[in-house]
């Protein structure tokens, strides 16, 4: 009776272990489809409008992008405890707006990470960590150097 008991307690082992592993297989599956999808989403810039600011550049998941006007064109001067509050916006392809033109995007490598983080007419984008969803532009006009981008911005 043991012996058989041991049998089937080995056999249900090995079965609920292969069980595991292709769910485990499929959850890969998923996974690696997710950051697909995930990247393909993070490739397109949006321009969307609020009431308050009117039309504004986003990420494809409806999130502001700011520019810092203490910047100076190809130089984010953004670091330290300043990226808690607004961290880079990067990303390596994406798909720009219509009413934007591809060539006004670039990136720069970042001194203080080595990352890079996409410009806008050599200025860097960020987002505001006060912004929790689609259409939040709470950092528009903060501490008087902080704005949203757009078709008309500007950089002195």
């Amino acid at each position: 009776m043991k012996k058989m008991m041991l049998i089937l307690m080995t056999i249900t082992s090995i079965l609920m272990s292969a069980a595991c592993n292709i769910g485990e297989s499929e959850k890969s599956t998923k996974s690696s489809n997710y950051e697909k999808i995930r990247k393909q989403e993070l490739s397109t810039l949006q321009l969307l409008e609020n009431v308050k600011v009117g039309k504004y550049l986003a990420d494809s998941k409806g999130m502001a992008l700011y520019y810092f006007k203490n910047d100076v064109s190809e130089k984010s001067n953004c670091s330290g405890e300043c990226l808690k509050n607004w961290p880079p916006f990067t990303a390596d392809k994406f798909k720009v707006p219509v009413g934007f033109d591809k060539n006004d995007f670039g990136t720069i490598t970042r001194e203080d990470s080595g990352e890079n983080q996409v410009t806008y007419k050599g200025y860097p984008l960020y987002y505001f960590v006060n912004d929790k969803v689609k259409g939040d532009v709470n950092g528009q006009g903060i501490k008087k150097i902080w704005y949203i981008v757009n078709t008309d911005t500007t950089f002195k």
